[in-house]
């Protein structure tokens, strides 16, 4: 189990957010409907990006589902494989289970093709998550760690780790 309550108190809001209809465990159709729902948020349903997205959500719960031992996966033993594959390797973990899919999410989100997200980019993100705009801007100050304008996938990968650490409080997750 998650070391710090912080932690598990965020991978909890993780898992009731992909537990999508509320059956107290997460699927592979959790996953499945929540990368077409944001890919159809972002307006790339049909093109081969999008079909990248929804593949490394896919790929992140086959890779959930193995370690857990089970297709369908309670809230006690998410926690557990997710401290086991994520949190308890650091940044390995991060970049081995989290990355591919965050790559994915800017090769959809980077309308200029230089790798990193620009502040209008990142917005469509988190439009499509449900954060209110209200917290936008302050969320990319936040996050762009060099200062630069822009968001690299290394960046982002990093945000979400401090995320679940508790070192910010920017909600990546969504509502």
């Amino acid at each position: 189990m998650a070391a710090d309550v912080r932690e598990s108190i965020r991978l909890e809001e993780r898992f009731r957010l992909w537990d999508l209809d509320g059956n107290g465990v997460i699927e592979r159709s959790d996953f499945e409907s929540e990368a077409e729902g944001i890919i159809n948020r972002l307006g790339v349903q049909g093109t081969a990006r999008g079909a990248e997205l929804k593949q490394a959500y896919l790929d992140m719960f086959d890779r959930l589902a193995a370690a857990a031992g089970t297709s369908r996966i309670s809230k006690d033993k998410f926690l557990q494989v997710a401290d086991q594959e994520i949190i308890s390797k650091g940044d390995a973990g991060f970049a081995s289970v989290v990355r591919p899919t965050i790559q994915a999410i800017v090769n959809v989100l980077d309308i200029d093709g230089d790798g990193q997200v620009s502040q209008a980019e990142i917005a469509k993100w988190f439009d499509a998550i449900g954060l209110e705009r209200s917290v936008t801007d302050r969320a990319f100050q936040e996050l762009d760690a060099n200062g630069d304008g822009k968001l690299s996938v290394t960046e982002l990968v990093d945000a979400v780790r401090d995320y679940h650490l508790g070192k910010h409080d920017v909600p990546l997750l969504g509502r």
